[in-house]
């Protein structure tokens, strides 16, 4: 054999493709995360919108043969950003972790007008909205009767949408409420009509006007509609 047919054959060798290894579509362990996600997490009677980041397209990964699974760590609050496992559920198989971005749209309470500290939340107070709950790290109101008679923990302004941490105790007395006044005057006890200027739970100090003499004191709620005159 000359060198020049040698030659011939072995480029004739480098020509030949050798068979390629399948490798697993990222679209599809992407889309394994989105709908695992939607058919998992979403809230009873929310609207759910998901969309994975892209995968570096340099990752390459064996074709799966079996159908592909997904899970997120431990019970996690599902929140605007988060991570899913995708595993090929196979001897040696792999995993890959796809961030999402997700959306959670649901009818939650959201102000009517700007509301001060200490007033009660009532049906002209707030109104029903759908918005996207995933971004709100502590919670939300669906339901006035989930309010049930507290009062806000702080001032709000319009269009907040309500949360439990801004819910103080539940208010015994409200503002413009008829108080009953008591004092301790040498361990006799006086009781007088009032007006709470103020409102709050047990415990909270307000300010009362006596309802004959017009007087403004200082008082502790002590009960629903009774308030103790501080000295």
């Amino acid at each position: 054999m000359t060198v020049r047919v040698r030659a011939m054959i072995f480029a004739t060798l480098l020509c030949v493709a050798l068979p390629a290894t399948a490798s697993q579509s990222l679209d599809t362990v992407s889309t394994t995360a989105v709908t695992w996600l939607q058919q998992h997490r979403t809230l009873p009677g929310a609207r759910m919108t998901a969309e994975a980041a892209p995968l570096d397209s340099r990752l390459q990964l064996a074709d799966c043969p079996a159908p592909l699974e997904a899970s997120m760590s431990g019970n996690r609050r599902l929140t605007a950003r988060v991570s899913v496992a995708v595993h090929c559920p196979v001897a040696g198989g792999w995993t890959v972790r796809v961030p999402v971005r997700v959306k959670m749209f649901t009818n939650v309470l959201v102000t009517s007008r700007p509301l001060a500290r200490g007033d009660g939340i009532g049906a002209a107070d707030v109104h029903i909205e759908e918005r996207d709950v995933a971004g709100l790290a502590y919670g939300y109101v669906a339901a006035l009767d989930q309010v049930d008679g507290r009062s806000l923990a702080r001032p709000l302004n319009a269009g907040t949408v309500l949360t439990p941490g801004m819910l103080a105790g539940r208010q015994a007395v409200r503002t413009g409420d008829a108080v009953s006044m008591e004092a301790s005057v040498e361990g006799v006890t006086i009781h007088a009509d009032g007006v709470a200027m103020g409102a709050g739970d047990t415990g909270t100090r307000i300010k009362v006007r006596n309802a004959t003499s017009g007087k403004v004191l200082d008082a502790i709620v002590s009960g629903p509609g009774t308030v103790a005159v501080l000295p």
